[in-house]
C-alpha cells in the first residue's frame, strides 16, 4: 500500500518560476520571488509572490483555509461531510452552500463528459487499490442517482457515495487565489500538488511559465512549458499514482465504464481553463476517456493537452487553444 500523501497526490505538473529559477534570476538583475507553502489534503502547497510581500498573514489564512475545506470533502477522514454523507442512507443532507456548489458542479462535468467523470467510483478506486471509499456500491451512470438541489445533496439508493476528489482540490485552489487576489495581491503563482494557478506577471514581467513533466515514468525531465496568463492548469496521468503487473499500467484513474482502471496508450491531459476546479474535474474526465479523449474535448471547445505512449516516445494531441499557450 502507498503512503496516503502519495495516493492523493494525483497530479504531476511541475512549476517553472519559483525556487527553480529564483537564483539565475538574481543573477541578471530580475527581482527574486518571496515564498510561503505548506501540507494539505494529504500534498504540498506554495505561493510564489515578488519580493517584499508581507507573507506572514497570507501563510495563516490559506492554513485555515485548507484545514477548513479538507475537514468537509475530505474522504480520508470520518468526520468530514463528504463521509457523513456516504455513511448516511438513501436521502438527502443539508450541507452549506460551498458543498453544494461543488457537488453540483461535478454533476455537470459527469453530464457534460457523458459519464467519463463520476464521483461516485469511489468504491472502485479502493478496490484497486487507490482510496479510502471502502464501502458502498459502484455502478454505471451512478453519478445519475445524486442530485443537488436547495443547499442540500442527495442519492436515491443507500449505497452510493460521493468522491469529490476529482475536483476539490481544484476547488481549493481557486479559493486560494481569490483569498490572494480580496487580499490585494496581483501577481502570483500557486502550486497544489501539482495543480497550478496564475495570476499577474513573474517579476520579470513575463507570464508565469510551467514545465509539463514527462509522464512515463521511467523518463525524467520535461516535454514542453505553457503560459499561464491567468489562468489555472490540472493535469491527469499515471506516472506518480499507479503500478505496473506484467506488461500492464494500473492507472489510480478508473474507466467508469468497464470499472477498471483506464487502461491504453494515453499517458496524461493538461487541461487549462480559467477556473481550477473545472481544470481539474475535467482532467479525470478525459483520461478516463482515454483513447476518446481528444474528440470529446473537441466537442467540449476544451484546451487540453495529451500525451500519448507511442513505442519508446510520446505523441501529442493539442485540443482548444492550448497550442497558443504552449512556449
Amino acid at each position: 500500500m502507498r503512503p496516503m500523501s502519495t495516493l492523493i497526490d494525483r497530479r504531476r505538473f511541475l512549476a517553472l518560476g519559483a525556487a527553480c529559477v529564483a537564483a539565475p534570476a538574481v543573477a541578471r538583475g530580475v527581482s527574486p520571488l518571496a515564498g510561503i507553502g505548506g501540507a494539505a489534503f494529504g500534498t504540498g502547497w506554495s505561493v510564489s509572490l515578488p519580493a517584499g510581500t508581507p507573507t506572514a498573514a497570507l501563510q495563516a489564512h490559506i492554513e485555515a483555509l485548507l484545514a477548513d475545506l479538507d475537514l468537509v470533502f475530505s474522504p480520508w477522514r470520518a468526520d468530514s461531510v463528504i463521509s457523513r454523507f456516504n455513511d448516511a442512507g438513501a436521502g438527502d443532507m443539508a450541507v452549506a452552500d460551498e458543498v453544494a456548489e461543488v457537488a453540483h458542479s461535478a454533476l455537470i462535468i459527469a453530464e457534460s463528459s457523458s459519464g467519463h467523470f463520476d464521483p461516485t467510483v469511489g468504491p472502485l478506486v479502493a478496490r484497486w487499490g487507490f482510496g479510502p471509499i471502502d464501502h458502498g456500491e459502484a455502478m454505471p451512470g451512478g453519478w445519475r442517482g445524486l442530485s443537488v438541489a436547495n443547499d442540500h445533496i442527495a442519492k436515491t439508493r443507500p449505497g452510493l457515495t460521493l468522491d469529490l476528489c476529482g475536483i476539490a482540490k481544484g476547488h481549493a485552489l481557486d479559493r486560494m487565489a481569490g483569498l490572494l487576489l480580496d487580499a490585494g495581491h496581483d501577481d502570483f503563482l500557486i502550486d497544489f500538488g501539482g495543480e497550478l494557478a496564475a495570476r499577474g506577471r513573474h517579476p520579470s514581467g513575463r507570464v508565469w511559465q510551467v514545465g509539463i513533466e514527462d509522464p512515463r515514468p521511467e523518463a525524467e525531465g520535461f516535454v514542453g512549458m505553457l503560459r499561464l496568463d491567468s489562468l489555472a492548469v490540472a493535469t491527469s496521468g499515471d506516472r506518480a499514482n499507479g503500478y505496473n503487473i506484467g506488461p500492464r499500467r494500473y492507472s489510480h484513474i478508473i474507466d467508469p465504464a468497464t470499472r477498471e482502471p483506464v487502461e491504453g496508450a494515453l499517458a496524461s491531459v493538461s487541461v487549462l481553463t480559467a477556473s481550477a476546479r473545472e481544470a481539474d474535474g475535467w482532467a479525470t474526465a478525459l483520461m478516463a476517456a482515454g483513447e476518446a479523449g481528444p474528440e470529446l474535448a473537441r466537442n467540449r471547445d476544451i484546451a487540453a493537452l495529451f500525451l500519448f505512449r507511442d513505442g519508446v516516445g510520446l505523441r501529442s494531441v493539442a485540443t482548444g487553444a492550448v497550442e497558443k499557450h504552449l512556449a
